[in-house]
């Protein structure tokens, strides 16, 4: 078997990985920056675009951001909003990233059910993400209506140093192992304000172009990997084996449905750049992998899926 270009493994695709905030706000809701300056500091610091995605709630008057007039010379902008609508399994508000709405994306109606309102911003081209589901109780119960949502929030770096809630992968596991192919990705939640809720959490999108168009066009084709600090270099799949490539690391895993995992790490003083695993685990089902550094931080891929191929 010899497939490098699986689903949601960008890494031999043409183009190149652009760093980009898929969740941020600003003083259009409850941030603490005006636009103009939340963008300034993601630009100053090395990404390529913002998605700016403030509260999409009446309390604000429903905003939708034009951030057009702020993109320059190497850095672009996408755009988009948090929605929120009712209500999960405990009676609270969604929280649903949706980038690439239209700028004259409709007011959320009094009784529009958060399932209704994805598939709405699905419709009008978003992408569409879960946000932070453990820090307000996403159950898989929950997760499971929203049928029309492209991907889950498996890294919150707010959530992260306000409650330790900030990590999604158990429900993105949970969705996996019940049939549905969740996306999944790593952001701020930046809101400026007096904890380091920023520059914590990213994505590396792979598209042929820093363009808004092809940036979008790459996060629903899955043409992208999340980050806390590492890089993913390769992922791919040959001769009925899982070959990865990194930056420097302490371990390797790649994991899958249940328990299925396997890993690979450093001698003490050592570190790793590769790692290869077998594929036979991990056929019909699916495997993502992360890569752990000295300092903690990690990055991961998307899910790649061989439900159609039986094991030998």
């Amino acid at each position: 078997m010899s497939n490098p270009n699986l689903l949601n493994l960008p890494f031999s695709l043409p183009g190149r990985f652009y760093r980009g905030n898929l969740h941020t706000h600003s003083t259009r809701s409850d941030g603490q920056l005006e636009p103009e300056e939340v963008i300034r500091r993601y630009r100053e610091r090395g990404y390529d675009f913002l998605a700016l995605t403030d509260h999409f709630m009446e309390r604000f008057d429903f905003p939708i951001t034009d951030t057009r007039g702020l993109r320059s010379e190497g850095f672009t902008t996408l755009i988009g909003a948090e929605l929120h609508a009712p209500a999960i399994g405990d009676g609270g508000l969604w929280h649903i990233v949706a980038v690439g709405l239209p700028l004259d994306f409709a007011r959320t109606e009094p009784d529009e059910l958060g399932p209704e309102l994805v598939e709405r911003a699905d419709k009008a081209g978003a992408w569409v993400g879960i946000a932070h589901p453990a820090w307000y109780g996403v159950t898989l119960e929950d997760a499971l209506t929203l049928q029309h949502a492209h991907a889950v929030e498996i890294y919150n770096q707010g959530h992260t140093v306000d409650s330790d809630r900030g990590n999604g992968w158990h429900l993105a596991d949970l969705l996996s192992a019940s049939g549905r192919r969740p996306l999944a990705y790593a952001a701020d939640d930046a809101h400026f304000k007096d904890r380091p809720d920023h520059f914590g959490g990213w994505v590396h999108v792979k598209a042929e172009a820093l363009e808004p168009e092809a940036l979008l066009e790459a996060l629903h084709a899955g043409h992208f990997y999340s980050s806390t600090g590492p890089e993913i270099h390769d992922v791919r799949v040959e001769d009925g084996r899982i070959k990865i490539r990194c930056s420097a690391a302490q371990s390797i895993f790649v994991v899958g449905r249940g328990s299925v995992a396997r890993y690979k790490h450093a001698a003490d003083g050592a570190e790793l750049t590769e790692a290869d695993f077998p594929l036979d685990p991990f056929l019909s089902s699916y495997m993502r992998v992360t890569v752990l550094d000295a300092n903690g931080k990690r990055a991961w891929s998307n899910p790649a899926w061989f439900d159609d191929i039986a094991p030998q």
